[in-house]
C-alpha cells in the first residue's frame, strides 16, 4: 500500500485551469447559439440579451480556467494540509506487465 500524502500544488492548479477551460469551451456553442437567436429573433431587449451573451460566450472559457487554477490550487493545498495530520489516501498500485523488446531478425 502506498499513501498520497502530499500533491504540487501548481501541477493541480495548472491541470485544473485546463480542465475548466475545456469545459468553457464545450459550452461556448451553446451561448453563441443563445447570443444569435437573441440578435437575429429579438426586439431590441433581447438583442441587448444576445450581445451579452455574445460577450460571456468569449469570457466563459477564460472565465472558466482562471476559475478552475484557483479553485484547484486552493484544493492541492487544502488537501496537503490535511494529509498532514490525517495520513494521506491510501493506495494499492499494480505494476503493468511490460514486454521485452523483440529482436528483429
Amino acid at each position: 500500500m502506498y499513501s498520497l500524502r502530499s500533491l504540487d500544488v501548481m501541477s493541480c492548479a495548472k491541470m485544473m485551469g485546463a480542465l475548466y477551460a475545456c469545459i468553457g469551451l464545450i459550452i461556448l456553442p451553446f451561448l453563441l447559439l443563445a447570443g444569435f437567436a437573441g440578435l437575429m429573433f429579438g426586439q431590441r431587449e433581447a438583442a441587448l440579451s444576445g450581445v451579452g451573451m455574445l460577450i460571456l460566450a468569449i469570457l466563459a472559457p477564460i472565465f472558466y480556467g482562471v476559475m478552475g487554477f484557483l479553485i484547484g490550487a486552493l484544493t492541492a493545498w487544502i488537501y496537503n494540509l490535511v494529509a498532514r495530520r490525517v495520513g494521506g489516501i491510501r493506495m494499492e498500485l499494480i505494476a503493468d506487465a511490460v514486454s521485452a523488446p523483440q529482436a528483429l531478425s
